[in-house]
């Protein structure tokens, strides 16, 4: 048994100085006599007796209450968290390549970048304890969401990325140095960057392997997805009329680059041709990068104090009541 507010026990010898003083009180007979010779031989009942010491049953309610204030409890528990002390930073190809509607859910045809967010969503909700951070691609890279453990805020910045926002084009280079910025200054044990393209790389200021580089140095793991159908696949258009129209378009990525990229970071290369092998490449990568660290999040206790306050609450009224009827003392 332990107590979580002992500091209180402090009142007890307030407790003990109204007992000195009750005690000295009662030594003082207010009424004197000019011989007490014929006293001794008079001894009181149990009634004078009880009465006369009927005000002890406040000191034990105080005691009681000390003890209360003083929260008692036994330690029932531990409850230990697994942390997975892992950064992560997302990046998203929403170049207008991702447009090409060559993915299903439910068995309606849907554009990549609609599927792409769908299942990143739930790879986010379940990364609990690990801070992710979020950064699209185009022509420029741009930072969504910093690194963070508020995954709804993520999920609804997630939720806003559209394929037009940025000038198009294909900067993965740019992609992995945002995603550097923003595991940079992280002391988690494992730093990741998934890196999801369906495109080559054509524009921006640094090249992918310089970038793959640099992620190497700063010891940031590189899982690279290359998203697409093989093939021609149907890319929405518009007729003269403005009325939406599909064409068969060859929309090809760099597989070799993004292979060299996961090689060089000591990553891995994955290839999504649908939605089915997409959920299970986040899948896997979540499994694969799970680094469990036990730590002591909070004890459960069983509290103690509930019976001393009510002994005490009793007592008081059972002095109040007695005091005032049975040995109730007429002046």
């Amino acid at each position: 048994m332990s107590f979580k507010d002992p500091l209180f026990f402090g009142l007890i010898p307030v407790v003990a100085a109204i007992v000195l003083y009750r005690n000295r009180v009662r030594g003082n007979s207010s009424i004197r006599f000019s011989n007490t010779g014929l006293l001794p031989c008079l001894k009181p009942g149990i009634r004078v007796l009880i009465a006369d010491n009927l005000w002890y049953l406040t000191i034990i309610a105080l005691v009681c209450l000390v003890f209360a204030l003083a929260r008692p409890r036994v330690l029932l528990e531990d409850a230990v968290i697994d942390a997975e002390g892992v950064d992560i930073a997302l990046a998203i190809d929403s170049s207008g390549s991702m447009l090409a509607e060559d993915f299903s859910i439910g068995g309606k045809r849907q554009n990549r970048l609609f599927v792409v967010k769908r299942v990143v969503e739930d790879f986010i909700r379940n990364r609990q304890g690990d801070r992710v951070g979020l950064v699209t691609f185009a022509g420029m890279a741009y930072t969504v969401c910093p690194l963070t453990l508020d995954h709804d805020w993520l999920i609804a910045n997630l939720r806003r990325v559209s394929i037009g926002a940025i000038e198009d084009g294909t900067a993965i280079g740019s992609g992995i140095m945002s995603s550097l910025e923003r595991l940079n200054k992280s002391s988690a044990k494992s730093k990741i960057i998934i890196l999801l393209t369906d495109g080559e790389n054509n524009s921006g200021d640094v090249s992918p392997m310089q970038s793959a580089g640099a992620a190497r140095a700063f010891g940031v793991k590189i899982y690279t997805i290359g998203v697409g159908s093989k093939g021609r696949v149907p890319f929405p258009a518009r007729d003269v009329w403005g009325n939406i129209i599909y064409q068969n378009v060859d929309i090809g990525f760099d597989e070799g680059l993004l292979r060299k990229i996961a090689e060089t970071t000591d990553g891995r290369y994955f290839m999504a041709s649908d939605t089915e092998s997409l959920k299970a490449i986040y899948g896997y990568i979540d499994e694969l990068e799970k680094t469990k660290i036990e730590e002591t999040g909070y004890r459960r206790y069983k509290e103690l104090f509930p019976p001393f306050v009510i002994v005490s609450v009793v007592l008081i009224l059972l002095y109040a009541v007695l005091s005032n009827t049975v040995f109730r003392k007429v002046p």
